[in-house]
C-alpha cells in the first residue's frame, strides 16, 4: 500500500506541520522519537504498517491487453478493418487476409516499441533505489530508504542523497543542492536553528532537508517528518495526475486522412457502381467491381509504415541518447515550435567552472570547461608566479575531482580544477602539507580556513566571500610576491574587480593566508585568534559554463523557426548572462512577475520572452498553456519534480537521464540520457524526417492507388476491356505497397529540411495542394497505360495487350516514386543516390516484373504473356513520362515565382 493511502488524515495533518518553526527538541517530542537512540524496531515496523513505504504513488500500469487495444483505436485502422470485411464479404479472400496481416504487425509492431520504451524507462528508475543509514536501537545500520519512517534518526554526509523530508538536528558545514526540488543551480547552507517564520517559502526553509535532494558537504543528523506522497517531492507528483493525456499532432492528422480516404472510397463505390447498372452489367459483378476497386484505394500498407518509420526513429533516436515512451510522439517533435529548457545540465554543463581571476592587480581569463582539467590560466607571460595563488585553492578544500569526476561541493571542485590548470597536483600538496586544523564553512562567518605546517610555520589558507575577506586583511600580496598594505587605491581596484565579475553573472570567491609561527600555533586551541590580519591574495570569477554545442543547437533552431526558451530557478543576472552566451534574444520575466500576470497577457507577451528566472512550478505550467493558447507545439524540458506537472502539460515533456527524478521520467515522454540540450535538436530533425517520409509513403501509395482507379473508371467510360485482372491488381498493391514503399520510411533529411518553419499544428497529410498532384500523377499513369493498351489491342491480342499495360503501370510506379521523395523540388538532388535499400527495392520489383511476364509457371498465375524487348522499352519510356511531366511542372512553376520576384 502506498503511503498515501495508508495515512489517516491525522497523519497527513502532522506530515504538514511547519517543523521549521519548532526547535529540534520539540520537533524529536512531537514524533515521540530519541535523536540519541532513535526509535526502536518495533516502534518501526509499527510506523511503517500505519504510513505506509517511503515511496513515490506510480500510475497503476495499462493492463497489456488495453495496450494492445490501442493500437487499434486509429479511425485509418477502422477503415481499413472495414475494408478487409467487405473484401471477404466479395470473395477477394487475398486482399482481406493481406489488410488484416498488416494491420495486425501495424498492432504488434506498436504495441512491441511502447512496451520495450516502458521497460527501458523501467530499467533507468532502478537505478535510483537508495540506501539510508539511520539510527535505531541506538545503532547505526543501513537499510533501504522505503523502510523509512516518520520519527527516524537518518545520518547524512556529503554525497548523499535525501531519502525523505525531515528537520535537521544537528549540521556541520552543510550544504544541499536542491535543484530537483527548486531549481536553483548553487548548493544551499543549512543549519538546524529555530526559523520563527511558519508561513516561510519552501527555498528559505533552511532547517529542513527534503527528499532527492542531494547533500554536496558536510554532515548532518535528520529527524524523518514526512515520508512517500507527504513530502514535497510526493506533493509535486500528486500534481502530475490531474493533466490529462494528449493526442499527437500525427494521430490527429492520420485520423482526418482515415476519413477522407473513407470519403473518397465511398464515393468510387457509388460512382462505379451506378455506371455499372447503367451499361446493364448484373447486380452483384457490379457491387463485386465496385467494392473491390474501393478496397484498392485503401493503402492498407499505411498503418504498417507509419509504424515501422517511427519505430525506426525511435531506435535512431535512442542510439542517439534519446528515449521515447510512446511510438507516435516521435513525429510530434517534429511539429515543435517551441523548446522550453532548463539552464542547469541541460543548457550548462552542470559543472562550476572559474572563468576568471585576479591576482597581484591584474585580471585575466580562464579556458577550459567542467571538471576536466584541459585550459589555461590566459596571463601575460611576465607576471607573477601562480603558485601563491592557487595553493588555498588545492588546500582550503573538502572536494576531489579524478577523472573529470567531482566527489563534493561545485565551487570547490572549480577551484581544485583551477589549480591543476596552473599546474599544482592538488592531492601531492594535500600530502605534503596535510592539515592539521580548521575552521568549518558556516554561513554565519562566510569563511573557511585550514591550517597547514610548512617548516618552522603554520600556513592558513583561507577561501570565502571577498567582502568577508577584505574586511579580515590587513594587506594584500603584490607582484613582487611580497605583502603590502591594503590601502584605499588597492581596495577600490578590488571592488571593481569584484562587481565586474559579479556583472558578467559570475560567482566571487577570494582566497587569502596568514603566515603563523609553529611555537605559538595550537591545533586544539582556540583558532579563531588566527582569523584576521590576513593577506588577501585573490579572486576567481566562477560559472556553470553553457554546453559548447548548445549555442550551435539554438542557432539550429533558430534557422528551423523554432523558439528557444530558457525557464530556470536561478536569479536574473545569471540567467539573462547564460542565455547571451548562447545567443538567445528577448526579454527577461522572473517569477515574481508571473505572480501578478494575467493569464491573457502572458499568452501576448510569450513570443517575445526568452528567459524565464526564479520560475516556480506552478510558473512553469502557466508558460506552457500560454504557448499552447497562442498556437505553438511546445516541448518543455525538466530534471527536478518539480518541472514534472509542466512536462506533462507540455506536448513533449523532456526529461533528463542522468539528473532526473523518477517522478519526472515517469511525466516525460522523451528521455535524454546524456542530459544535453543538442540531443533535442537532434531529434526535432528526426522527428521531421520521419514526418517527411511518412508523407513520401502517402503520396507514392495514393498516386498509385488512384492511377489505378482513374484507369478502371476510364475504361469503363470508354466501353474497353478492364486493362488489368483482379489478380494483377492485387500484385500491384503488394509489389508497390511493399518494398519500395517501405524503403521510403528510411529515407536520409532531405536538403534544407531543419532550414524550414515548422508546418502549421493544422496542416494535413491529405491536403488540397497535395491531392490535386496526386490527380494529376494519377491522369498521366491513366493515359499513358490505356494508350499502350489500346497499342496492344491493335497489334495484338487481348492477353498481350494486358500483359503491356500491367508492365507499364508497374514501371509508372518506379518512376513515380521519385516523385513521392521530392515534393517541392527537383528529385534530381543531393539524395538521389543515397537510399541504397530503395534502389535496392526498385531493383527487385523490375526483376520480379519481368519474372511475372516471362516464367511460365507466373504467367500462369497472373495471366501474363512475354512481351519484346521493343515493348518493354516503349513501357518504360511511357513509364518515364510521370516523372517527366512533374519535372516540367515544377520547373514552369519555378520560373513563374521567379519571374514574379
Amino acid at each position: 500500500m502506498h503511503a498515501a493511502e495508508a495515512m489517516s488524515n491525522a497523519d497527513r495533518t502532522e506530515a504538514e506541520r511547519a517543523w521549521h518553526a519548532l526547535s529540534a527538541e520539540d520537533a524529536a517530542a512531537a514524533l515521540n522519537a530519541d535523536p540519541a537512540k532513535g526509535l526502536s524496531a518495533a516502534e518501526a515496523a509499527a510506523r511503517l504498517t500505519r504510513y505506509g513505504e517511503n515511496r513515490l504513488a506510480e500510475t497503476k500500469p495499462r493492463p497489456l491487453w488495453l495496450k494492445l487495444l490501442d493500437q487499434f483505436r486509429s479511425y485509418l485502422v477502422i477503415v481499413l478493418l472495414g475494408a478487409a470485411v467487405l473484401a471477404w464479404a466479395i470473395g477477394d479472400l487475398k486482399d482481406a487476409v493481406v489488410i488484416l496481416v498488416v494491420v495486425m504487425l501495424n498492432a504488434a509492431l506498436g504495441f512491441y516499441q511502447e512496451h520495450r520504451a516502458e521497460r527501458t524507462l523501467a530499467a533507468l528508475k532502478d537505478m535510483l533505489a537508495p540506501q539510508a543509514r539511520v539510527r535505531r536501537d541506538g545503532h547505526v545500520q543501513e537499510l533501504e530508504a522505503a523502510a523509512l519512517v516518520p520519527g527516524d534518526l537518518v545520518l547524512l554526509e556529503a554525497g548523499d542523497r535525501v531519502p525523505a523530508d525531515g528537520r535537521l538536528l544537528a549540521a556541520h558545514s552543510l550544504e544541499v543542492d536542491e535543484a530537483a526540488l527548486t531549481g536553483e543551480s548553487h548548493a544551499v547552507g543549512k543549519w538546524p536553528e529555530t526559523l520563527p517564520d511558519a508561513d516561510l517559502p519552501l527555498g528559505d526553509r533552511l532547517n529542513l532537508l527534503f527528499m532527492n535532494t542531494i547533500v554536496t558537504r558536510g554532515r548532518a543528523e535528520l529527524l524523518v517528518t514526512a515520508t512517500g506522497m507527504q513530502t514535497e517531492m510526493g506533493r509535486l507528483a500528486g500534481m502530475i495526475a490531474a493533466t490529462p493525456e494528449t493526442r499527437t499532432p500525427l494521430q490527429r492528422q492520420l485520423d482526418v486522412l482515415g476519413k477522407r480516404l473513407a470519403a473518397i472510397a465511398g464515393g468510387f463505390v457509388v460512382i462505379i457502381f451506378a455506371l455499372s447498372l447503367a451499361r446493364s452489367t448484373p447486380l452483384l459483378d457490379a457491387a463485386m467491381t465496385a467494392v473491390a476497386l474501393a478496397v484498392a484505394a485503401i493503402p492498407e500498407g499505411l498503418p504498417a509504415v507509419v509504424t515501422v518509420t517511427l519505430a525506426i526513429g525511435m531506435w535512431r533516436m535512442a542510439r542517439n541518447r534519446a528515449i521515447l515512451k510512446r511510438l507516435a510522439a516521435v513525429e510530434t517533435l517534429g511539429s515543435t515550435t517551441v523548446i522550453c529548457s532548463d539552464k542547469t545540465g541541460t543548457l550548462t554543463l552542470n559543472q562550476m567552472t572559474a572563468r576568471a581571476g585576479w591576482y597581484a592587480g591584474r585580471s585575466f581569463g580562464i579556458s577550459g570547461e567542467g571538471y576536466e582539467p584541459d585550459g589555461a590560466i590566459e596571463r601575460d607571460a611576465d607576471g607573477p608566479a601562480l603558485r601563491p595563488y592557487l595553493l588555498p585553492m588545492a588546500l582550503c578544500t573538502e572536494s576531489r575531482v579524478r577523472d573529470g569526476k567531482l566527489v563534493g561541493d561545485p565551487t570547490e571542485g572549480a577551484l581544485y580544477v583551477l589549480a591543476q590548470k596552473g599546474g599544482l597536483d592538488p592531492a601531492a600538496e594535500q600530502d605534503h602539507a596535510p592539515r592539521i586544523a580548521e575552521i568549518p564553512f558556516d554561513s554565519a562567518h562566510k569563511f573557511m580556513a585550514t591550517f597547514h605546517p610548512l617548516q618552522d610555520r603554520v600556513v592558513m589558507y583561507v577561501k570565502g566571500a571577498p567582502d568577508v575577506l577584505l574586511g579580515r586583511s590587513r594587506c594584500w600580496l603584490g607582484a613582487d610576491g611580497q605583502d603590502a598594505p591594503l590601502e584605499e587605491p588597492t581596495r577600490r581596484a578590488l571592488d571593481e574587480a569584484n562587481q565586474g565579475f559579479a556583472d558578467q553573472a559570475l560567482r566571487v570567491l577570494a582566497v587569502a593566508s596568514r603566515s603563523i609561527p609553529a611555537a605559538d600555533f595550537d591545533p586544539a586551541g582556540d583558532l579563531w585568534r588566527w582569523a584576521e590580519d590576513w593577506t588577501f591574495v585573490g579572486l576567481a570569477g566562477l560559472m556553470d559554463p553553457p554546453r559548447p554545442e548548445a549555442a550551435a543547437a539554438i542557432e539550429r533552431c533558430r534557422n528551423a523557426g523554432i523558439q528557444v526558451k530558457m525557464i530556470t530557478g536561478d536569479h536574473r543576472v545569471t540567467a539573462a548572462a547564460v542565455a547571451r552566451e548562447l545567443g538567445l534574444d528577448g526579454d527577461v520575466v522572473g517569477g515574481d512577475e508571473l505572480e501578478t500576470m494575467p493569464a491573457a497577457e502572458l499568452t501576448r507577451r510569450i513570443d517575445a520572452i526568452a528567459v524565464f528566472a526564479r520560475v516556480a512550478p506552478k510558473h512553469k505550467v502557466a508558460i506552457v498553456n500560454a504557448l499552447k493558447a497562442d498556437g505553438h507545439v511546445a516541448a518543455m524540458t525538466g530534471d527536478g519534480v518539480n518541472d514534472a506537472p509542466a512536462l506533462k502539460a507540455a506536448d513533449i515533456g523532456v526529461a533528463m537521464g542522468i539528473t532526473g527524478t523518477a517522478v519526472t521520467r515517469e511525466a516525460a515522454t522523451l528521455v535524454l540520457t546524456d542530459d544535453n540540450f543538442a540531443t533535442i535538436v537532434r531529434a526535432v530533425e528526426e522527428g521531421r524526417v520521419i514526418y517527411d517520409n511518412i508523407v513520401k509513403f502517402v503520396r507514392f501509395q495514393l498516386s498509385t492507388n488512384i492511377g489505378a482507379i482513374l484507369t478502371v473508371l476510364a475504361a469503363t467510360l470508354l466501353a474497353l476491356p478492364t486493362p488489368f485482372t483482379p489478380i494483377q491488381l492485387l500484385w500491384i498493391n503488394i509489389i508497390m505497397d511493399g518494398p519500395p514503399a517501405m524503403t521510403l520510411g528510411v529515407e536520409p533529411a532531405r536538403p534544407g529540411l531543419m532550414g524550414e518553419a515548422p508546418r502549421e499544428p493544422g496542416a494535413q497529410i491529405l491536403s488540397g495542394g497535395r491531392l490535386l498532384r496526386l490527380l494529376l500523377f494519377g491522369t498521366v499513369m491513366m493515359a499513358g497505360t490505356l494508350g499502350v493498351f489500346l497499342y496492344g489491342l491493335a497489334v495484338a491480342d487481348a492477353a498481350y495487350a494486358v500483359t503491356l499495360a500491367f508492365t507499364t503501370f508497374v514501371l509508372f510506379q518506379f518512376f513515380n516514386v521519385f516523385n513521392a521523395r521530392a515534393e517541392h523540388g527537383t528529385a534530381f538532388n543531393a539524395n538521389f543516390l543515397r537510399n541504397g535499400k530503395l534502389w535496392l527495392a526498385l531493383l527487385m520489383v523490375v526483376l520480379l516484373q519481368v519474372a511475372v511476364v516471362h516464367w511460365p509457371p507466373a504467367q500462369a498465375v497472373f495471366g501474363t504473356t512475354g512481351l519484346s524487348a521493343t515493348h518493354w522499352l516503349l513501357a518504360a519510356a511511357v513509364a518515364a513520362s510521370v516523372l517527366a511531366v512533374e519535372e516540367v511542372r515544377k520547373l514552369l512553376l519555378w520560373l513563374w515565382r521567379r519571374t514574379r520576384g
